[in-house]
């Protein structure tokens, strides 16, 4: 998993997705039917922090789901790379959006059977891990708390625990930095579903030739513009 990763993601102040992106990773139709694990904004944030602790958050942009230990990125997202690279003194088959490593990789492939290593699985996968961490009802809770980026040292390395530190010993985010980052990310996607949802809610009235309708439709109006057509 992320726990030989050699280098953290920089404490730069991270530019946030187009909102083209924020509204295609929340729309649950893009999703197969057989997802177990819903994508809501507060989850996503958090998958998106991870990707920007581990250093695959490249704007937002699918490509992260496509980069190795070291920066190179996968041929192909069929399956697991399972292919050891080396940087920085360190050496890891780490992979994808998450950095899994092939035997988390297959664990969780195996418990939601998964096909493939597209984004949307490495997402399911992520999610499986952050329940298995007890973090999944946090994460709910739209709030990036000290013990939330604590449950997910020990699976990501890149994750301080509470004592600031990484749980492997490695380079680690500093927590205010995650929190920054994870704030301003789920604003931006809380935004864009409120937007989703007040468009659904102003269906309009039908049938539209009925007593009822007519009479919405002269209100509409207002009283001078009824006088005048009177």
């Amino acid at each position: 998993m992320a726990s030989v990763r050699a280098e953290s993601a920089p404490e730069a102040q991270p530019a946030m997705p187009a909102q083209r992106t924020s509204l295609a990773l929340l729309n649950p139709q893009s999703a197969p039917a057989a997802a177990r694990y819903a994508i809501t904004p507060e989850r996503r944030a958090l998958l998106n922090t991870i990707r920007f602790a581990e250093g695959t958050w490249a704007r937002g942009e699918d490509i992260g789901y496509r980069i190795m230990f070291g920066g190179g990125l996968m041929a192909s997202l069929e399956r697991h790379p399972d292919r050891v690279n080396y940087s920085g003194g360190y050496a890891s088959a780490a992979a994808g959006a998450y950095q899994f490593m092939p035997f988390t990789w297959n664990r969780a492939s195996r418990s939601l059977q998964l096909a493939g290593f597209g984004p949307h699985v490495q997402d399911q996968a992520a999610l499986f891990l952050i329940e298995l961490r007890g973090a999944l009802a946090l994460a709910d809770q739209g709030v990036f708390s000290p013990d939330l980026a604590a449950r997910l040292a020990p699976e990501w390395a890149s994750f301080p625990t509470l004592a600031g530190n990484s749980y492997y010993g490695q380079p680690v985010q500093r927590y205010a930095v995650l929190r920054s980052f994870y704030e301003r990310n789920l604003a931006e996607l809380r935004a864009a579903a409120g937007g989703l949802q007040e468009v659904a809610k102003q269906p309009a009235c039908e049938p539209v030739d009925s007593l009822r309708c007519r009479l919405e439709a002269l209100e509409r109006l207002g009283p001078r513009s009824v006088a005048q057509g009177s």
